[in-house]
């Protein structure tokens, strides 16, 4: 989940209001894997008159209800300008899976034919002959 706040809000409030959302995931039964503070950034478009906002990001583990609990709670928060929930699980799995695969692969290759020092040397000596 990322937001963006007014620009004009002070560092402690941000700060406060971070803490606020993760209590209320924890409350619900989710977890907060990580919060990445972005700072304050020019917006793509204007947004109610402002230019530039303060991004945080936040990565959380859960089961979906204290996503909706969180959404509510933005919706009325005067402080946050806009926010936006993206589920990341599947990619995730299927990235997962792309990856396995490409080890598996390079594990097949790494197994293959492997020519030691003497076969080099030998393969050397060969073509000299002829």
């Amino acid at each position: 989940m990322m937001y963006i706040a007014k620009p004009e809000t002070a560092a402690e409030d941000i700060a406060k209001l971070n803490e606020g959302i993760t209590k209320v995931i924890e409350t619900e039964g989710g977890s907060v894997v990580k919060v990445e503070d972005m700072g304050k950034r020019k917006l793509a478009y204007e947004i109610k008159r402002m230019r530039e906002g303060y991004y945080t990001l936040f990565e959380i583990e859960g089961s979906g209800k204290e996503i909706a609990e969180l959404e509510r709670r933005m919706r009325v928060n005067d402080t946050i300008v806009r926010f936006i929930t993206v589920r990341v699980d599947e990619d995730r799995k299927a990235a997962d899976k792309v990856r396995v695969k490409r080890e598996k692969r390079q594990a097949r290759r790494n197994s293959g034919f492997k020519k030691d020092e003497n076969d080099v040397a030998a393969s050397a000596q060969v073509q000299t002959e002829e």
